[in-house]
């Protein structure tokens, strides 16, 4: 029998937003309650421990909302807390890690910059990751502290967010990178700036679309699919100010939405 419940979602702000496009593009049927953390974002900068407790408390929101599976939406979350979330909800999840492995394939140079959190490069998944996908190649690790502050608040400061990209950019010409993971979900709002700055040559890499590809894998294997045919709904939940992300929301997906809850 088809499964109605809606997809649970979440981050600490808009940044998972990226993650719900790729998933409304390969399965529009399924609904999906997408939940902001925004009165504790971001998350990067927070102790591990307490990365962990906010996301078990999220966790425990979408499953009381009545979610079939929820989607670890951000890469600090998921590297810090997924496996705390595993063993205390019951219910599938699917998280997402920077792409090391796709990036690993593709570089020509064997050369490649991780573009995340210090939370994210720091923990014991990163580290493996590297090591099970990157032999022989080059990585290098940017912690971008700031730019999820202007994703969440936009460009009131244009200058600033040139400021900080360049910065974080640099180790591409210093090191001749060729290959650019997006390690944080925000950050894919800023790939158009990215690219500009680093040219044509780099390539950039993000994990929207494998993270949806992953979702239709586990709800097909546990039977959790919804009927096809008319489009599901999304709906906003959010911890923070309801007006102030959904501002948020319009201005980095273009569109315009209903209330937020």
């Amino acid at each position: 029998m088809p499964d109605p419940r809606p997809i649970g979602v979440f981050d600490s702000g808009v940044g998972g937003l990226t993650v719900v496009t790729e998933i409304r593009k390969l399965l529009p049927h399924e609904s999906i309650l997408y939940y902001a953390d925004t009165l504790h974002c971001p998350y990067g900068p927070r102790p591990a421990t307490e990365i962990r407790q906010l996301a078990v408390k999220a966790g425990e929101f979408l499953l009381g909302q009545g979610a079939k599976l929820i989607v670890v939406a951000c890469n600090t979350a998921s590297s810090v807390a997924l496996s705390a979330l595993r063993a205390t909800l019951d219910v599938p999840f699917v998280g997402m890690v920077p792409a090391v492995k796709p990036a690993s394939l593709a570089t020509r140079a064997h050369k490649v910059l991780v573009l995340a959190t210090a939370a994210t490069v720091e923990t014991e998944v990163f580290g493996e990751l590297v090591a099970q996908f990157a032999s022989g190649i080059e990585v290098h690790t940017q912690a971008c502290p700031g730019l999820v502050d202007l994703v969440e608040c936009g460009d009131a400061d244009p200058s600033r967010l040139e400021s900080l990209l360049r910065h974080y950019l640099e180790p591409v010409s210093i090191y001749g990178l060729d290959t650019i993971v997006l390690g944080c979900t925000h950050f894919v709002f800023l790939r158009d700036e990215i690219q500009r700055m680093v040219g044509n040559d780099v390539q950039i890499i993000d994990t929207g679309g494998a993270v949806a590809r992953q979702v239709q894998r586990v709800l097909a294997e546990r039977g959790l699919e919804a009927a096809s045919g008319a489009p599901g709904n999304l709906t906003f939940l959010c911890s923070g100010d309801h007006e102030s992300f959904l501002a948020a929301a319009r201005r980095v997906l273009g569109g315009t939405f209903g209330a937020v809850r």
